[in-house]
């Protein structure tokens, strides 16, 4: 096991807050593995590189040494977490819920060691609770102090509805940390609130309270917004090499270094160098950070074809290799897209409108445009979207 001094410097990485950075140097001094948990709740089927910021500081822990919990919330999942939510989220079905944990399960193993993953499911102990464990519960904090938290407070304050239901979110997630006995809890600054809850009630029940260790929210290919599904400016870890490459291709200069310190293990002192006395131009770098971040999920051999792909599109304006091939099961080019790209119709006709959509490399002007079952279409919709039709 590397020395304490060595692993804090990869602990910190990336990360925004420790607290409490002493504690967590006497709990390593100790030379006893520390049971590190990360809570995810399956809201959405897919993982994207927004979650693998916490995935991968779970797998640093790991190669130290550590034991690390993956936490699929399938309880506090029905209840929706309130964190920086202005409106009560919308709760998730036990069906609909049970269904993405199950792909969780799958995917976070291309980040995660298996035989070194405790998975667990909060629903084990929760559904089990009695009432009068949960009044009991419900009993360590008071409305006061739910209410310091910034968005209850906010929302309280524009008179915007608060449900006891979502009090009860940052309670359970606390008593996950309990059950467990957990030394670290990891997650993201949005969670703040709810870690410090855990290291709460484990001091209540006469436990050593958890170091909170807080990672930094991933802004998506936007650039503004934090990586999310719904607002369509996500990178999924599943997606197409060719998808990836393009996405990555497409972020900001200042954003490629974000994504180098959370995404990579690349060391950043040599790169940030070269990067500002132009050794290295910003398209390179970016080049070089999707293929990393491809190699991790798929292979070398896939990222390096997906850049041939890329330089050949992008830079000869040619068609791509190995594009996906889809039937056409539709009688019109708009829901023949819409069913290919999962964009809504609108957003396909308006892709039109604005001449982003090709076909055989000519622009397409009329969404009218009809298309015939066995013939054959190279389709192109903006700049990283491919797909053959017949």
């Amino acid at each position: 096991m590397k020395s304490v001094n060595e692993q804090l410097e990869i602990i910190e990485r990336g990360a925004v807050e420790i607290i409490r950075p002493d504690e967590l140097k006497k709990k390593l001094e100790r030379k006893k593995p520390l049971i590190v948990k990360a809570g995810f709740d399956p809201s959405a089927p897919d993982i994207h590189l927004g979650h693998t910021v916490l995935l991968r500081k779970m797998k640093h822990f790991q190669e130290l040494g550590h034991e690390v919990v993956f936490l699929i919330g399938d309880f506090t999942g029905r209840i929706g977490d309130p964190s920086g939510q202005s409106a009560t989220r919308k709760t998730l079905t036990r069906k609909e819920v049970d269904r993405n944990a199950k792909t969780y399960e799958k995917q976070i193993f291309k980040i995660l060691d298996k035989k070194k993953t405790k998975v667990v499911f909060n629903s084990a102990w929760c559904d089990k609770m009695k009432t009068e464990e949960l009044f009991s519960l419900m009993d360590k904090y008071t409305v006061a102090r739910m209410l310091e938290r910034d968005d209850f407070l906010k929302r309280y304050k524009n008179n915007k509805p608060i449900t006891m239901q979502e009090f009860m979110y940052p309670l359970i997630q606390g008593y996950d940390s309990v059950v467990l006995e957990a030394d670290v809890e990891l997650g993201g600054t949005d969670q703040k609130f709810n870690l410090l809850v855990g290291r709460n009630l484990q001091g209540d029940f006469g436990q050593e309270p958890q170091v909170v260790i807080t990672m930094p929210l991933l802004e998506g290919t936007d650039g503004v917004n934090k990586m999310s599904k719904s607002l369509g400016n996500y990178i999924g870890i599943e997606e197409a090499p060719e998808e990836i490459f393009g996405k990555i291709m497409s972020i900001s200069d200042s954003l490629m270094l974000k994504y180098y310190e959370l995404l990579t293990d690349e060391p950043l002192g040599g790169l940030k160098a070269d990067l500002k006395s132009g050794a290295l131009h910003p398209r390179d770098a970016k080049k070089k950070l999707a293929g990393i971040i491809i190699s991790q999920y798929y292979s070398r051999k896939d990222a390096d074809r997906a850049e041939a792909n890329f330089e050949k599109a992008f830079k000869h304006r040619g068609f791509p290799d190995n594009v996906p091939r889809s039937k056409v099961k539709a009688s019109d080019l708009v829901s023949m897209l819409s069913e290919a790209s999962g964009a809504s119709k609108n957003e396909i006709r308006r892709k039109i409108k604005e001449g982003a959509v090709e076909i055989g490399g000519k622009k397409v002007k009329d969404a009218a445009f009809p298309v015939e079952p066995g013939a054959e279409y190279e389709i192109r919709i903006g700049k990283r979207f491919f797909r053959l039709f017949s």
